[in-house]
């Protein structure tokens, strides 16, 4: 076993779509079929010949087991006349359901397909604002980003991908549909609002300059989710918002959540504000961030124009090292219990392993002492203190060079301790520069103006539900 069990996620460049767009997609825009609630031909030509009905064997007034044909494709809603079928609907809601380690309920499921379909009609609005500034996405790019995500996620070949989307009840063209309504969207942002979004010289110089002043202050990496309301849909976003902060609470990827459900631009990166002090946030987000420890959920808050969920993902002060960013040299000793041991005779060996380890004189003799009472040890050098499991990073930090940790573990899992055998400390940052900077606040300017452009091809579309 590894010393560190990492999950590597992409982040892209502005405006590129994430590595997490397995986790939840926008399904194919199919075509409306008839109902048929009857087997049998349409009409004498078509009827297949005696010899071959009977051929089939099939019964005599067969009973119909499952209410709905999985072929059958009814139109849900016409959005300026494209269609957003039923199918659509179910395919996108089963990546939603098996991105969720918790199994919805039924109740849950109808909200969850309520949101899809709000969702599905967004995305069929940004699809066709694109083509009609005529921005055509090709196949081959669309392909090409659906093999890196195959890639990313399943270090293989798209066709695993295409199994993992039909084991689950979705489909690939489902998956390739979102990419290219997202490359239709960013790429319709960079040509009719990027230009447009003016940051000059002295705001950022501005801003570098509140940075000097703030150095030592608390910096903020937040994610969030947005969700657009009026007076009259107020309370059912409300609703809906509840149950997502639900969701994720019980296991739930805020990430996933917050590329599926998020209205602002941020959700192509799964809700990632980046780096932020608390300034820079509406008040009422701010006073609710600031008492977010790592990790921790809050919302959902109303704030003009909607409500807010957020997420602490990280946190430093401003110029200043962190020391979470400090490299680590360690050395990793652990003993497994053979299946069935009871937990009290594992308990016995936990304690001669602790004493063992305690009389190791540094990380020279940890192999030579580890094979005396039948430990397997592993090495691992620039491991980032931040990347360790949260209650082991400030266990860490308190070691000196060839000290260990407690021992932690289970019988399962096997018990081990981790022994520090050099680190590397941070140099206290320079912030970022101006061009990072500018860069930011071009994205925050943008990010405002593209909810606003939603919100406008809302308002001006026609659209008919079933």
């Amino acid at each position: 076993m590894s010393i560190v069990a990492k999950f590597v996620r992409s982040t892209p460049a502005k405006f590129a779509l994430a590595a997490g767009a397995l986790a939840l997609s926008v399904a194919a825009v199919a075509q409306t079929a008839a109902d048929a609630s009857t087997v049998g031909p349409a009409n004498d030509e078509a009827a297949a010949s005696p010899t071959a009905i009977a051929a089939l064997n099939l019964p005599q007034g067969p009973t119909r087991f499952l209410g709905t044909d999985p072929n059958f494709r009814r139109a849900t809603a016409r959005v300026n006349g494209d269609i957003v079928t039923g199918t659509d609907i179910e395919q996108r809601l089963a990546l939603i359901v098996a991105a969720s380690e918790t199994k919805p309920g039924a109740d849950e499921i109808e909200r969850l397909r309520d949101q899809v379909l709000r969702n599905l009609i967004d995305e069929t609005l940004q699809i066709q604002e694109a083509k009609a500034a005529e921005i055509e996405i090709e196949d081959d790019e669309v392909n090409q980003t659906y093999a890196r995500v195959a890639q990313q996620n399943f270090g293989q070949n798209p066709n695993a991908l295409d199994g993992y989307l039909a084991k689950i009840g979705s489909s690939s063209s489902s998956l390739k549909r979102q990419i290219r309504g997202e490359l239709s969207w960013q790429r319709l942002l960079r040509r009719n609002v990027q230009p447009f979004i003016n940051v000059s010289d002295g705001e950022v110089n501005e801003m570098l300059e509140r940075l000097k002043a703030a150095k030592g202050t608390d910096e903020y990496r937040i994610g969030e989710i947005f969700l657009t309301s009026t007076e009259d849909t107020r309370p059912t976003v409300l609703g809906n918002a509840q149950k997502i902060v639900e969701q994720i609470k019980q296991g739930g990827s805020f990430v996933a959540y917050a590329r599926q459900f998020s209205e602002a631009s941020t959700a192509a990166v799964g809700g990632d504000l980046g780096w932020i002090r608390l300034g820079q946030l509406p008040p009422e987000l701010g006073t609710v961030a600031q008492q977010l420890g790592t990790g921790q959920l809050a919302g959902p808050i109303e704030v003009r124009g909607g409500y807010s969920i957020l997420y602490l993902i990280d946190k430093r002060q401003v110029l200043t090292a962190d020391p979470r960013d400090a490299t680590l040299s360690l050395k990793q000793i652990t003993i497994t219990f053979p299946r069935g041991t009871s937990e009290a005779d594992a308990a016995s060996r936990v304690a001669a392993f602790a004493s063992g380890v305690k009389a190791i004189k540094g990380c020279g003799d940890a192999e030579r002492a580890g094979a005396a009472f039948g430990a397997s040890v592993v090495s691992s050098d620039q491991i980032k203190v931040r990347d360790l499991p949260g209650p082991l990073q400030d266990a860490m930090l308190s070691l000196s060079q060839g000290e260990s940790t407690a021992p932690f573990g289970s019988v399962a899992d096997g018990v081990r301790v981790l022994m520090l055998c050099g680190r590397d400390d941070p140099q206290a940052s320079a912030g970022p520069s101006f061009d990072e900077l500018m860069s930011q606040m071009e994205d925050d300017r943008i990010n405002k103006r593209a909810q606003t452009y939603l919100r406008d091809l809302r308002r001006d579309a026609v659209i008919e539900y079933n």
